[in-house]
């Protein structure tokens, strides 16, 4: 499988959805001329990043979000995608209707060839917080706009086993290994990561370091190509990291962006080198043991049970 990685460059708060499909099938028209199948776009790949500010007015904060997918402004994107027969993965704020309310995700979608929605998936591990914190920077509210998605599945489509993930959820070496679990052979990820993390600004000349390191153990402990695609440059006053990279399941980089802007980078993904590890050190059928994993699943973290409730005194 042939994959571009579709690396954004900025996205400025009075961009439109139109001037950003443009942007996104300039991209994807470049992909497809090199010979990709797929295309992988970016976190929140149609607006600027706009959990960085603080907003109480639910109808501002409802204008970041599409209503359907596709809608009016980005059909273009998935006719021209069955005009060229090329796929696309792409991150986006989604207002969905169910159980008769309303629910906001930080969502993704995996598009075929014909432009025809095969899989969709909404971010489980939301990072920042979710009320208004004066002493950062820039904010990072997405536990204030958005709901964790339910889990990680997977999808046969293209050829192998799909799986999709979001940012934060990198960083989560539970996050590969659920999928590892399913088979999956490519994971699909896009990100908005900003160099600075207030919390911890130790950080800071690290973060393509630490970027690059979670996918890489991903890929290679389980034996599956990652893709991770970002939305990079200074945006909004707020310095974004690159990095967009495919990594085969060696753990190898084998394409990279070079940039902080819109670029493609791509490679040719040999989905049977990933049976070159799943048969033999990461034969998890062979080799895992999961009667001694069971606090994975019966504890939030050290002091939490899964539940909420305090772990227990010995």
């Amino acid at each position: 499988m042939n994959i571009a990685a579709g690396q954004l460059g900025p996205i400025a708060r009075n961009e439109t959805r139109t001037e950003v499909v443009a942007r996104l099938s300039a991209l994807m028209r470049e992909a497809q001329s090199a010979g990709c199948d797929l295309i992988i776009y970016p976190e929140l790949a149609l607006t600027t990043f706009f959990p960085r500010w603080y907003m109480e007015d639910q109808a501002e904060i409802d204008c970041f979000f599409e209503r359907e997918m596709p809608g009016p402004q980005t059909r273009p994107l998935f006719d021209l995608a069955g005009e060229l027969g090329i796929g696309f993965c792409l991150g986006y704020a989604e207002l969905a209707l169910e159980d008769g309310r309303l629910h906001r995700y930080n969502s993704s979608i995996l598009v075929d060839k014909s432009g025809r929605i095969v899989a969709k998936y909404r971010k489980v591990h939301l990072p920042g917080h979710a009320e208004h914190e004066p002493w950062r920077k820039f904010q990072h509210l997405e536990k204030r706009y958005f709901e964790p998605g339910a889990g990680f599945g997977v999808v046969d489509a293209f050829g192998g086993v799909i799986g999709m993930a979001i940012c934060n959820d990198r960083r989560w070496s539970e996050t590969y290994r659920v999928m590892g679990l399913q088979g999956v052979e490519v994971v699909l990820i896009g990100y908005n990561t900003p160099v600075h993390n207030p919390p911890a600004p130790e950080h800071d000349e690290l973060s393509l370091f630490h970027n690059q390191l979670v996918m890489q153990a991903g890929a290679y402990q389980n034996g599956t190509w990652v893709v991770g695609v970002a939305k990079a440059g200074i945006e909004e006053g707020v310095d974004q990291i690159g990095g967009s990279c495919i990594i085969a399941p060696s753990g190898e980089v084998a394409a990279a962006c070079t940039t902080r802007g819109d670029e493609i980078a791509r490679a040719c993904c040999d989905l049977d080198l990933c049976n070159s590890y799943k048969r033999t050190t990461f034969n998890f059928d062979v080799h895992r043991q999961p009667h001694a994993y069971r606090l994975i699943v019966e504890r939030k973290g050290r002091h939490l049970m899964a539940d909420g409730t305090a772990v227990p005194s010995a």
